[in-house]
């Protein structure tokens, strides 16, 4: 039994035309084609959003995008916009360049063009040991698609370097943070007000 538990954003218990599925390489949560290729054939997704794993075969989730369903996340954040005001608008900015990094996702209150307030986003889902491509082969082989090749490879969570990646990769960056630069309000202000758009707003 495959420990996919989640493939191109469908779920593997779910009835699917999984040869449709795996020709179309689609990511609904991106609402494009999966961005995570394969090295050796980066015109391949992988596709893989979650799998099961330990003795409870709980579902974890390897795959930032799957974190963006329904934008649940950046409405979970909305309180934390302290000086957000009813008929603001609100908008989602990606990949934000500042000194020493750059910020995932921004969630911003706006108006007229304006912003009155924003938050920063993380995202970090698990890292893998090994490789996932086996176990999705042997997913696409089980539900009879032909040209599958099973491997008897198997894959791990990496727990240690995601803490280290949560943990240690922060404290980098405010360490650099304060070594480069002190980035103000105003110049994170500015280039947010340069990246919103009704491209960015954020929808229901």
């Amino acid at each position: 039994m495959s420990k996919i538990a989640e493939l191109f954003t469908h779920p593997t218990t779910s009835v699917q035309d999984w040869q449709t599925v795996v020709n179309s390489q689609r990511c609904a949560y991106l609402g494009k084609k999966c961005v995570k290729n394969r090295k050796s054939e980066p015109e391949i997704a992988i596709g893989t959003c979650a799998v099961t794993y330990g003795k409870e075969a709980s579902n974890v989730v390897i795959c930032p995008h799957r974190l963006l369903e329904n934008s649940k996340i950046f409405w979970d954040s909305i309180h934390l916009l302290t000086l957000h005001e009813p008929g603001n608008e609100l908008h989602i900015v990606p990949e934000v360049a500042i000194p020493g990094g750059s910020i995932d996702y921004f969630l911003v209150s706006a108006r007229d063009e304006r912003v009155k307030d924003f938050v920063a986003i993380e995202i970090q889902t698990m890292d893998t040991t090994g490789t996932v491509w086996p176990e999705r082969q042997r997913f696409l082989h089980e539900q009879g698609l032909a040209g599958t090749v099973v491997a008897d490879k198997p894959f791990g969570i990496n727990w240690k370097m995601t803490a280290k990646t949560i943990y240690a990769a922060g404290i980098a960056r405010c360490l650099g943070l304060q070594a480069e630069a002190n980035v103000g309000l105003e110049v994170i202000t500015r280039t947010l007000e340069s990246k919103i758009s009704a491209q960015t707003l954020l929808k229901i």
